[in-house]
């Protein structure tokens, strides 16, 4: 599949791949080897409900942090 830059630097990405991704609006952009990397990004609530969420996702619990300043703390 090839996509054409637009004069103003503005690609178009084909329907075909953003059906794979249906909730994804925003990405990080890398330049790896030669290729341009889209990496779907997903931002979170601000607030502690978001950072509660974020930390389920990441599989963080109340322990983890615990034990993470504890460590800090012995530096």
């Amino acid at each position: 599949m090839r996509i054409k830059k637009t004069s103003k630097n503005r690609i178009t990405i084909p329907k075909e791949i953003l059906d794979k991704m249906p909730d994804v609006s925003f990405f990080e952009v890398a330049w790896k080897r030669g290729a341009i990397v889209l990496k779907p990004v997903e931002f979170y609530p601000a607030g502690l409900e978001g950072v509660r969420a974020k930390a389920k996702k990441l599989g963080i619990c109340e322990r983890s942090v615990a034990d993470a300043v504890r460590w800090a703390r012995a530096k």
